[in-house]
């Protein structure tokens, strides 16, 4: 069985990372990795002040649904991607990239760190470098791409296969 740890940096929308953990949960992810801004639930050791914690907390609960508390999950200012090739995972980032495969193509090598980026910019040019894949979502309608929330479920559904 695979082991995927999912890595969100910069995503802005508390309902968004409340759903991915929905569906981190569903497909047996084994942690979440937030860096940059992207909002997280309180930490034990949390250096946010409490009633803005909390706040952050609330909101991602409300698509969450109980998800925050199953997943294990971490927080760094940088997505820590050079720590994850040292402990074996494969950088798989989800983007739509020149040089990336479908991900129905991509063979699952058995640890796989997910990377996510911004709703808007998507994966930042220097952390797209840092990938030993990228791999994208085939677009059939007009629209250019998934809301991320959504590409996380497609994505983590096809790596757990």
């Amino acid at each position: 069985m695979s082991e995927i740890v999912v890595l969100l940096h910069n995503i802005r929308s508390t309902h968004n990372v409340g759903s991915i953990f929905r569906s981190a949960d569903g497909f047996g992810v084994s942690k979440i990795i937030f860096s940059g801004y992207t909002p997280y639930p309180t930490l034990e050791d949390d250096t946010r002040l409490p009633h803005f914690a909390d706040k952050i907390t609330r909101q991602i609960h409300k698509t969450a649904l109980g998800a925050e508390t199953s997943i294990p999950f971490e927080r760094h200012e940088l997505p820590p991607i050079e720590q994850l090739k040292q402990a074996g995972y494969q950088i798989v980032g989800l983007e739509q990239d020149e040089n990336s495969v479908l991900l129905s193509e991509y063979k699952n090598p058995g640890k796989v760190a997910l990377i996510l980026g911004n709703e808007i910019d998507g994966i930042y040019p220097e952390y797209r470098a840092l990938c030993d894949t990228i791999v994208e979502i085939p677009m059939k309608g007009h629209k250019e791409s998934f809301n991320v929330s959504v590409a996380a479920g497609i994505a983590l559904y096809q790596l757990s296969i």
